[in-house]
Parts: C-alpha cells; structure tokens; sequence
C-alpha cells in the first residue's frame, strides 16, 4: 500500500474527468429525477447492471413518480415492473416499506444523514453514501465493486471489504475531493479497470497503478 499525496490524487482525478461516462446517477440527475426516484434507483441497482436497472426505472417512475403510488402499488406488480434486476422480490418489499417511512416519518422527504438513511429497508452503507454524495453534495466515499478494486489495485488501500475501503480512503483522500471518488472509478471501473482482463494498455493513469504497471511489464 503507498498512500498517494494530494497532488498525485488531484492529477489522477482529473485524467480521469478527461474520459469520465456518467454514472447512472449523474444521468438521472441530470434528467431531473427526484432525490426519492434516485433513492429507489440505488437500491434497485445493488448487485445489478446500470444498463438493466436504468430503462427500467425511467418507465417506472413515469407511472409511479411518488413514495405515495408505491404504498398503494400491489406488491406483485411492483415486482412485474422490476423483475428483469436481480432480487426483485426482495427488492420490491423493501421499495414499499421504505416508501410507506419517507411518507410517514419524514413527510415524503429524503433524510440526509447517514444513521437516517441507513436505517431504511434496503439502504446499506454504499446506498446511503450515493445519496449523500450525488443529491446531497454532502463528503461522502460510496464504495462498489469497481471503488473496491481501483482503489486496490492504485494501492491506495490494501483491504478486503468495501467498509474498509470506505474507512482507509477517508484517510488518504481530502474530504473536499470525497464526493469524486465514486463517480470517477465508476465509470473507469465499467468501461476500462475491469474485473477481469482490464484495458490496462488504454488506461489513463497507468503510471500511477501498481497492478497495472506490472501487468504491462
């Protein structure tokens, strides 16, 4: 593990901004989604591909755009509209009982904090943080599979779950660059640092990786 200096990591930010396909997140933000319609697709989008959850959740928000329809909403036929992503049923459960707390304990408002979001049904740690980064604009690390690996693969971290990824990058990083950090290796993550036979030989910031360095040797 080598801990990069702030220069190195501002450099390496900004190669990747250069070549940076927005992250689901950034798409739907900039359709104009709501902070709870981005919530949903957070969740929806654990252990699933954007490419699948995204048309998905555009045609369902034009029928159900409100924590309200989605109280109302038969359970079955929420899971008929989503049941292309992986865990659906699961899913769908946990999309009413969120609902039915937004409505009923924050006044159809999204909570910005992250004991608050935490504790809804479905939000874990990586969900909340999206949130708190993307409709927030609040320091916060959301740490996925391609967060996890990047992060591991630079050096920065040398870990073995993404909670502890989360934790030594908040050491490392500086806290006005937190909210980066995700959309950045997202999107690097999904189009070049793949999981399996990564385009090391199209990487921007080759120089400053580890894994890569040696893989091109």
């Amino acid at each position: 593990m080598s801990k990069p200096t702030p220069t190195q990591i501002s450099t390496i930010f900004s190669l990747l901004e250069q070549h940076h396909p927005k992250t689901m997140l950034e798409e739907l933000s900039e359709l104009g989604y709501t902070p709870f319609q981005l919530l949903i697709a957070t969740l929806l989008s654990a252990r699933a591909k954007d490419s699948t959850v995204i048309p998905i959740v555009k045609e369902l928000f034009k029928i159900y755009p409100t924590p309200q329809h989605f109280i109302t909403l038969p359970q079955p036929q929420l899971e008929q509209h989503i049941y292309k992503i992986g865990f659906y049923k699961t899913k769908a459960k946990h999309v009413k009982a969120l609902s039915a707390i937004i409505v009923e304990k924050y006044q159809s408002q999204i909570p910005n904090t992250l004991n608050q979001l935490t504790s809804l049904p479905g939000v874990g740690r990586k969900t909340a943080n999206c949130i708190l980064a993307y409709v927030f604009n609040q320091p916060a690390i959301a740490v996925d599979i391609h967060v996890h690996r990047i992060s591991n693969r630079l050096s920065w971290t040398k870990t073995k779950t993404p909670q502890q990824t989360e934790h030594q990058l908040q050491t490392i990083v500086p806290k006005d660059q937190w909210i980066n950090i995700n959309r950045l290796f997202v999107g690097h993550g999904q189009s070049i640092c793949k999981p399996i036979n990564p385009s090391c030989n199209r990487c921007s910031i080759i120089k400053y990786c580890e894994y890569g360095k040696k893989k091109m040797k």
